[in-house]
């Protein structure tokens, strides 16, 4: 399901709930879980163990927020329905509204793809001033609250009626304190404990897919001229394992980032990083890197597996509870789908809630499962053309991982593929609209005195 197929947001729809809602977690997940509970409860709180700071600033308990993230278009129009002047909050912050084929040189399957035959633009800013600026407009809505430095223990439960009721926790004092709930939602992320409290309450327990790709990358932030409203993207490929972003953020910096596949550890120190720049096929970051000045340390952040946990399957499952965000689904970080897979699971939250919350897990988990099926076909699906990749592996992915490959390279010189492939990559349109007739007809006809490593771009 992607922001073709998803109805958008209607807030007239919304038919209320009352009572209080709890939401576990403060990231992207929960803050957007939280706007549309909003509208049918009369009472909204957010529970996050971090301290949450009053400006941009990266959290302690988040160590990748101080990487890239990008702002997919499916993330950015749902965003923007559901904080209405988002797109400008993030400007006026001092984010920046780019054109991802023109301002962006992409460099894939041996080659620059060609700029798209229609402007893609997109908002580039850091994590922490993307979530900065939700978080403010949150603020500033009636009935909803923040509670930081809180730490979750457990659901509170009534075997009876088999529904979640609320959650215990440990609240800024650090004292053990209950707060009960006609809903509650899942937002912690990759480390959530639902799967656990359900085994323990004779629930079924989700199966688990894990692809393994071993990914390690480093990022360090560098000093931008005004001016320079431009980046870099250098996908990795098998036979180089190594791939590179340089995008622009607020204040005036690039966030320049290094990532190293299977075994490949990106850097960690200025040396290494610089000795990993020069060998990339496109010099624009090591150039940047030996003439700007450095503004941070080098942050280094694993990621071993992408996870998928399969709730819509579920024959059981507790009324009152729902799992969003990377708690039921987290992709290689690389692909950027992060927050705006968030923002359309609350989508779909909101979608089902006119219809009650009895049984309003599993409906939301089947709409979820359509969001995840997109961007885990697209992150899974290319994480396996490397061969040190294990795990699951969707169906027929070698042959589609075959007609990317030559998609992208065809794309060289083919700005109509590049659009394709990036509202697809941007949860635009599914992935099978890569195989309309039109698009099939670029991608294999013949091409005569062009080579099928070269491009005809003048």
């Amino acid at each position: 399901m992607t922001l073709a197929s998803m109805p958008r947001y209607d807030g007239s729809r919304a038919e209320p709930i009352g009572g209080r809602a709890v939401v576990v977690g403060g990231s992207m997940a929960g803050l957007c879980a939280a706007r549309v509970l909003r509208d049918v409860v009369d009472e909204v709180v957010v529970l996050e163990r971090d301290e949450l700071p009053d400006g941009p600033v990266s959290r302690g308990g988040a160590p990748q927020t101080s990487h890239p993230h990008a702002m997919l278009e499916a993330g950015r129009v749902t965003l923007e329905d559901l904080f209405p002047g988002f797109g400008d909050n993030v400007l006026t912050a001092g984010g920046l509204e780019l054109d991802m084929t023109r301002d962006i040189t992409w460099y894939d399957h041996g080659g620059v793809v060609a700029p798209a035959k229609t402007p893609l633009s997109a908002l580039y800013a850091s994590r922490p001033l993307f979530e900065h600026v939700v978080r403010e407009r949150l603020r500033e809505t009636t009935g909803l609250r923040f509670r930081d430095g809180c730490h979750f223990v457990e659901y509170l439960h009534d075997p009876g009626s088999r529904r979640v009721t609320g959650v215990r926790f440990r609240d800024e004092a650090g004292v053990e304190t209950t707060l009960d709930a006609a809903l509650t939602v899942d937002a912690t992320g990759r480390t959530s404990r639902t799967p656990a409290w359900l085994e323990r309450h004779g629930y079924p327990v989700p199966d688990v897919d894990r692809v393994s790709v071993g990914i390690t990358y480093s990022t360090v932030r560098l000093a931008r001229p005004p001016d320079a409203r431009r980046g870099v993207l250098i996908a990795p490929e098998p036979h180089r394992p190594r791939g590179a972003a340089m995008l622009p953020i607020e204040g005036d910096r690039w966030e320049v980032l290094l990532q190293g596949v299977h075994g490949e550890r990106s850097p960690t120190d200025r040396r290494t990083f610089l000795e990993w720049a020069d060998a990339l096929p496109l010099d624009d970051i090591a150039v940047e890197l030996r003439t700007r000045e450095w503004l941070s340390a080098v942050h280094r952040y694993p990621f071993p597996a992408s996870v998928r946990r399969r709730y819509g399957d579920l024959a059981r499952f507790p009324d009152g509870l729902v799992v969003t965000g990377d708690a039921v689904a987290s992709f290689n970080p690389v692909y950027g789908q992060g927050m705006s897979v968030a923002a359309l699971d609350a989508l779909a939250l909101h979608h089902e809630l006119p219809n009650g919350i009895e049984g309003l897990g599993p409906r939301v988990f089947e709409r979820i499962d359509g969001v995840v099926h997109e961007a885990w076909r697209t992150a899974v699906g290319n994480d396996f053309t490397f061969d040190g990749t294990e795990g699951s592996k969707p169906f027929a992915t070698d042959l589609l991982n075959r007609y990317a490959g030559r998609l992208v390279a065809r794309a060289h010189d083919d700005g109509t593929l590049t659009e394709a492939f990036l509202r697809v990559f941007r949860l635009e349109r599914p992935s099978r609209s890569l195989l309309y007739p039109r698009i099939l007809w670029r991608v294999f006809r013949p091409r005569f005195g062009v080579g099928e490593g070269e491009t005809s771009r003048s």
